[in-house]
């Protein structure tokens, strides 16, 4: 029998995300097209494959047996054919879909998006969120190149692979009225805080640090990216505690200083995860390089 492999990875596609509308924007195309070719999967493979539900489309029996076998056909597909390509990143002309979370498109991709410029002008990036699941990100289909971030159980159908760590320092106003060169626990106790809660587990690991050392704070108020610290610090008596490489980055405000956090608060891992069926690819093994290149000269540079 003669299948129609372009529908592949629709299949795939659907299975993670249970929905047409966002399996249309995960794959470009649109909602249209995309029932189209899910009328055709249905047709080549003789089964309802997804049942639209309440909460989303439910995969049939049929389509749960056949989703791991086509992610494994497809990732072998892409081990034989990518791994024979060529790749010269001064004339290459792609799109790679990175998913940073929030900190890692604060801290590291100016410098990535910096160094493409550089090696690689033909090469464009677009950024999607990592948030809390990693099934989100459309990395573990592999219509994502590559997630940024904290990996927490990733499945076995993507290598980890570790850039650098970080800590956590505060920052308050320069000109705080109780606040002078350096930060004490009692200081920071008293104080009110600006806590930031970006999707994903870097909220959960500056909570567990707290709760690990034993120290108390009142939160003020949340936000949910790390862009609106330096205002709300600015104008307020309010600290916030924030990653060292955030920080250093924040020092060139003349309206802030950053302080040591009054106790040890730990480190936290930035990770790069891919699909396996990119790892022969020739321009993500470049891109994943260049990315874990400006990951070191980042995280030594003062």
């Amino acid at each position: 029998m003669r299948y129609d492999l372009n529908l592949l990875p629709v299949f795939v596609t659907l299975m993670e995300e249970r929905s047409v509308t966002r399996a249309a924007e995960r794959l470009g195309i649109t909602q249209p097209a995309l029932s189209n070719a899910l009328t055709r999967l249905r047709t080549m493979i003789k089964d309802q494959l997804f049942v639209r539900e309440r909460y989303g489309m439910q995969p049939t029996p049929m389509a749960q047996e056949l989703a791991p076998v086509i992610a494994a056909a497809l990732a072998r597909i892409d081990d034989v054919i990518l791994g024979q390509q060529a790749f010269d990143p001064t004339q290459a002309e792609r799109l790679f879909t990175v998913a940073p979370n929030g900190y890692v498109e604060f801290v590291l991709a100016p410098a990535i998006v910096a160094r493409l410029r550089e090696r690689a002008p033909g090469i464009r990036l677009r950024l999607t969120p990592f948030g809390n699941d990693l099934s989100e990100t459309g990395v573990i289909s592999g219509t994502t190149a590559m997630v940024l971030g904290r990996m927490v159980d990733p499945p076995d159908n993507l290598v980890v692979q570790h850039l650098m760590d970080d800590g956590l320092a505060c920052v308050v106003r320069a000109d705080h009225p109780e606040v002078g060169d350096t930060l004490t626990r009692e200081q920071y106790e008293r104080m009110r805080h600006v806590n930031v809660l970006p999707p994903g587990r870097l909220r959960a690991g500056l909570f567990q640090a707290l709760e690990r050392q034993g120290l108390k704070r009142e939160v003020a108020v949340s936000v949910t990216h790390f862009l609106a610290i330096p205002e709300m610090i600015a104008v307020t008596d309010y600290c916030a505690t924030l990653p060292r490489l955030i920080c250093r980055q924040l020092r060139h405000d003349p309206r802030l200083k950053v302080l040591d956090a009054p106790v040890d608060l730990g480190t936290f891992p930035v990770e790069m995860a891919w699909h396996v069926r990119y790892r022969h690819d020739p321009a993500h093994r470049w891109l994943r390089s260049l990315i874990s290149e400006v990951a070191k000269t980042v995280a030594t540079s003062e």
